[in-house]
């Protein structure tokens, strides 16, 4: 089992900046990816951006150059950083943990934090 809480979300004007943190837990070993997710209102959940047990990193096209996913494995955090933030960032955040334990793989989500670009 893993446990994610995330933090940080909030208001921010547009272009601002905002750092999200997911704070992870339990079988930290088992995780083979973690990404964050967003879900807009009346909108389904998408994929922000992923990145690997690996270090290897994907990210949606309409936030790609604008926010950057980074990890302290040390502290069991990730971190995802927002810049030139627009209105339609507006959503929900989640953070997701995918974790490889005796072949099965199992997703783990963390329970959401706001986030409102609006001036």
């Amino acid at each position: 089992q893993v446990q994610l809480v995330e933090s940080g979300g909030g208001l921010v004007q547009p272009g601002g900046s905002l750092r999200l943190s997911c704070a992870a837990s339990g079988s930290i070993n088992s995780i083979v990816v973690m990404g964050w997710y967003r879900q807009a209102p009346g909108k389904q959940r998408e994929s922000v951006t992923t990145i690997t047990r690996g270090g290897t990193t994907n990210y949606a096209d309409s936030v790609k150059g604008r926010f950057t996913i980074s990890g302290d494995n040390a502290k069991n955090i990730m971190y995802l950083q927002m810049n030139s933030m627009k209105p339609e960032d507006r959503a929900v955040y989640y953070c997701k943990a995918v974790g490889l334990l005796e072949a099965t793989m199992s997703g783990y989500w963390g329970q959401g934090t706001q986030v409102t670009v609006s001036s």
